[in-house]
């Protein structure tokens, strides 16, 4: 455990380095397989498209909901599946934590001379992601479009510092679910339920009740995925202070989810056997 310690000191420079090395091979690997790279994109584009149909055939019979129009709420749903797909494209290796912990495989992490978190997370990059991020900048912009939101370099960097910042809700509520891989045996559970909520973050806080409304912000806060950060975009005059908060809050959880999964791996020993 020492050396993991030490391993946190090695430079950001080393790190970004490795990090590419990892990805380029492990892109070679997938790309090995053309055929399904593409399917893969065009299942995840047809997936996606689907809750686009559900919002259009939604929209057909109410204008509004609680006073957001349709517009607004696919340009929620574009921008969240922007935020996710940090999380789907980078993290995807967090759904193998509960298999590896359980055959014994996870202990050949534990003895290398880097973060521990870094390089598991880093092993394995999901290109169906690709797909996922394609289909929201189309929804996204045509959302944009709509709303006659100016397309100036001020707007483009506030979404792209938002988008960041909602990322980093999603990336850590997934780590925190990972994480319980490393205490119960049914943690696949936790991840799905967890993963659900995403879900969730297409919608506006304003249309659940007050109950949900403290859930979704306080306690399992979907609501930063989306609806708090895209609020300087779609409704720059309704913008609370938890918009201003989100990229504080964001690295706050983010390293709160970074402890406690280092602390899960920190006591893992094997499997006994």
């Amino acid at each position: 455990m020492e050396k993991q310690n030490k391993s946190l000191k090695k430079g950001l420079r080393f790190y970004m380095h490795l990090y590419r090395m990892i990805l380029i091979q492990d892109l070679k690997s997938k790309m090995s397989y053309r055929a399904d790279f593409i399917i893969s994109t065009i299942g995840m584009i047809l997936t996606n498209l689907s809750g686009f149909a559900a919002f259009w055939i939604l929209f057909r019979n109410f204008p509004s909901i609680k006073g957001w129009s349709y517009h607004e709420i696919l340009f929620l749903y574009g921008f969240s599946l922007l935020a996710i797909t940090p999380v789907q494209c980078f993290f995807d290796n967090n759904w193998s934590i509960y298999r590896m912990v359980y055959t014994g495989d996870f202990i050949k992490y534990c003895f290398r001379p880097v973060n521990l978190f870094f390089y598991f997370i880093s092993e394995v990059f999901d290109i169906k992601g690709v797909g996922q991020f394609i289909f929201g900048v189309g929804v996204l912009a045509y959302a944009w479009n709509k709303l006659r939101i100016p397309c100036t370099p001020i707007y483009l960097f506030v979404l792209l510092m938002s988008v960041l910042s909602a990322s980093l809700f999603m990336i850590s509520l997934m780590n925190l679910a990972a994480a319980t891989g490393f205490w119960i045996m049914g943690s696949a559970y936790v991840m799905i339920f967890a993963f659900k909520f995403k879900d969730y973050a297409r919608y506006p806080i304003t249309i659940f009740n007050p109950v949900f409304r403290f859930i979704f912000t306080f306690i399992i806060p979907i609501a930063f995925v989306a609806y708090y950060p895209s609020l300087f975009l779609v409704r720059a005059d309704e913008v609370p202070l938890l918009t201003y908060l989100s990229p504080i809050l964001g690295i706050m959880f983010f390293y709160l989810s970074y402890k406690v999964w280092m602390k899960g791996a920190m006591s893992y020993s094997g499997t006994g056997s």
